[in-house]
């Protein structure tokens, strides 16, 4: 994880002078017998780091413990309440613009954040538009087709094909053996929100891990860096 975290210094922050900030938002939730509790933090800070490697953003340290009410009693699952992530983003954003820095790209690695997208909009209704949530559903669909993966969104809600293609290119080292037998389907979860994860799935899984390649990896990063652009550009165009 070091690697995907910044070690930058207020030196090296005020040479690159950067108008746009990236916010790694991950979560401390199971993921399964095979990935670790951050799995959603791993993927955010490489997500993030290539942003900011691409388009010059003043990279941020994670979040790394959200709104993971859905895996509640399932072993080493740790949340916060979603008004507490929403305020952490507001006092986030606050201190960058006053700072100099009035843009701010969120990536949310984790699907239950829901907070975020409320946090989002307010604060764009407020002041220019400067705050963008990254990836949305948009992204992700095109990352998915660009990649190859073979399952499809619904099928892989969780510690399947997308997520351990991520982590087996960016960082291998937190995938242990055993992953690819932990395929489980539930395709259809009408009742998520009142039963939990534990309600669909036995063993923290739902998609197929056994499908996921490190090169699925690399081509939904790669379809990440391009899809930024475009919300790079709203935010940046509304600092002219």
């Amino acid at each position: 994880m070091d690697e995907l975290i910044t070690q930058a210094t207020t030196a090296d922050a005020q040479a690159h002078g950067a108008g746009v900030a990236v916010l790694p938002v991950g979560s401390f939730e199971q993921h399964g017998p095979h990935l670790p509790l951050v799995t959603d933090t791993a993927i955010a800070c490489l997500v993030a780091r290539r942003l900011a490697d691409d388009h010059g953003l003043f990279l941020l340290p994670p979040i790394t413990i959200s709104c993971s009410h859905e895996h509640a009693h399932m072993a080493g699952t740790v949340s916060i309440s979603a008004g507490t992530l929403y305020a952490m983003v507001h006092d986030i954003w606050r201190s960058l613009a006053a700072s100099g820095v009035p843009g701010l790209l969120i990536v949310n690695g984790h699907g239950g954040n829901y907070v975020l997208q409320n946090a989002v909009q307010e604060i764009n209704t407020t002041a220019p538009p400067r705050v963008a949530l990254f990836p949305v559903s948009e992204d992700r669909s095109r990352a998915r087709a660009e990649a190859g993966l073979e399952s499809s969104g619904a099928e892989d809600m969780h510690a399947g094909e997308f997520e351990v293609s991520l982590l087996l290119h960016g960082a291998p080292h937190l995938v242990r053996d055993g992953v690819e037998g932990d395929d489980h389907a539930a395709p259809n979860r009408p009742h998520l929100l009142t039963l939990g994860m534990a309600g669909y799935t036995p063993n923290g899984v739902i998609g197929r891990p056994s499908l996921a390649s490190a090169a699925k990896g690399k081509a939904l990063l790669d379809s990440f860096s391009r899809s930024a652009r475009a919300h790079l550009d709203v935010i940046e165009g509304a600092r002219r």
